[in-house]
């Protein structure tokens, strides 16, 4: 008898684990479906709207009036100051992502591309995957926490194209040094489906061709340690420049709709003397890198420039595609002073940026096979690690628990 009792418990126990497992999966699914199609939306719209940038460079004068466009929106929501460290915070389960913040935030990124501030989409990605999995956990009995990472893990790889990275990613970035183990397999899931949708719905992947790739070699992993500490350094570097110029500009500037105008003028005028190379997130320029393995020296300063301003600002959109600029130029520049490849070089200066700016080695060292391909992962990997020591504690996120 009591051995009955035992196999119906044993049952019963089984049966709960194989609903539990079959409703995260089915949560999963659902996130990664949504942000596929709502990320392919996102994508193209940003595409779109830096192409009519691009034919129509008039449209660089109107930047300081859709910053206040963007800025109003913000104010007539309630959204002000809601960005990706809220985002990081609901991942932890601190805090909670208003449902409006995904039209918010896609509408005064599209703004942030047309009129040329500098500004990537990876923040954007992020905000609107977590509004999804606000949307979905209202219909599922699944940990808030772990579908906010499925969100952004959906949302980052329809944008990037990066389904494994954005799943590592999602799950390394809120708290620095402890991987969500229990976010890893549902965020993959969410990644894979929403990659699948976005590829379907004619979204191409980010992918770059870094040509030679040089033997492994002791020689040749000491010069790619000392491109990887320099950029760890400059990444540290832009970090404290972009949280010191937010704090100057709100200082000085105390209204959000004076701050966001002068910044979109003071923008005007850099574009004005230094041309629109590095308007928008810089993709055209990093793919230049990669095809013709030449950058101008100063670019990457410049970049950090620009980005520095538009998010001290409060334009919307993200600092990853801009990092990616800054580190591809920088290495870019590196590489032929030290004997490497252009290409191989950029590609390691991209991914220790990343790592640098992010806290996130893991994410950044799977990331580097999905962008480059896997020759060359023992330098992406060794660079990664050592850009994030050179860097520190400093985050592109306030709210990055270290």
């Amino acid at each position: 008898m009591k051995s009955a009792c035992f196999d119906k418990n044993k049952t019963d126990e089984l049966r709960k684990k194989l609903f539990a497992a079959l409703s995260w999966m089915v949560s999963s699914a659902v996130i990664g479906l949504l942000c596929g199609l709502i990320g392919a939306a996102f994508a193209k719209s940003v595409g779109f709207v830096t192409y009519l940038r691009e034919s129509n460079s008039f449209l660089i004068w109107f930047l300081p009036l859709g910053g206040i466009v963007s800025a109003g929106i913000y104010k007539l929501t309630k959204t002000e100051g809601i960005g990706t460290d809220r985002v990081l915070e609901t991942e932890r389960g601190e805090s909670s992502v208003p449902l409006v913040l995904l039209p918010v935030i896609f509408a005064a990124s599209c703004i942030t591309h047309l009129f040329g501030g500098s500004a990537g989409k990876e923040g954007a990605a992020l905000q609107l995957g977590a509004a999804i999995a606000r949307i979905v956990s209202r219909f599922s009995k699944a940990d808030t926490r772990v579908l906010t990472a499925c969100g952004m893990a959906g949302l980052f790889s329809a944008v990037f194209g990066t389904p494994v990275g954005a799943c590592v990613f999602a799950a390394e970035v809120a708290i620095v040094g402890r991987l969500s183990v229990r976010s890893i397999l549902p965020a993959f899931t969410s990644s894979i489906v929403a990659h699948v949708v976005s590829l379907a719905l004619g979204v191409t992947p980010e992918r770059f061709v870094m040509g030679l790739v040089p033997d492994f070699s002791v020689g040749v992993l000491c010069r790619a340690f000392a491109v990887a500490a320099v950029v760890g350094v400059m990444s540290f570097v832009f970090c404290n420049l972009l949280h010191g110029g937010e704090r100057l500009f709100q200082k000085i500037f105390k209204n959000s709709f004076v701050r966001i105008a002068v910044g979109g003028c003071v923008l005007v005028a850099l574009t004005l003397a230094f041309g629109t190379d590095y308007n928008g997130g810089g993709m055209v320029v990093i793919e230049r890198i990669f095809d013709e393995y030449y950058v101008r020296p100063e670019a990457f300063l410049l970049k950090m420039l620009f980005t520095v301003i538009t998010v001290a600002a409060g334009y919307k959109g993200g600092e990853i595609v801009p990092s990616f600029f800054i580190g591809a130029s920088l290495g870019a520049v590196l590489s032929p002073i030290i004997g490497l490849p252009v290409g191989f070089g950029a590609a390691l200066g991209m991914t220790a940026f990343f790592s640098g700016v992010t806290n996130c080695k893991l994410a950044a060292a799977v990331m580097s096979v999905e962008l480059f391909g896997e020759k060359g992962f023992v330098f992406f990997f060794a660079a990664s690690l050592v850009a994030k020591a050179v860097s520190g504690r400093i985050s592109l996120y306030h709210k990055q628990i270290v």
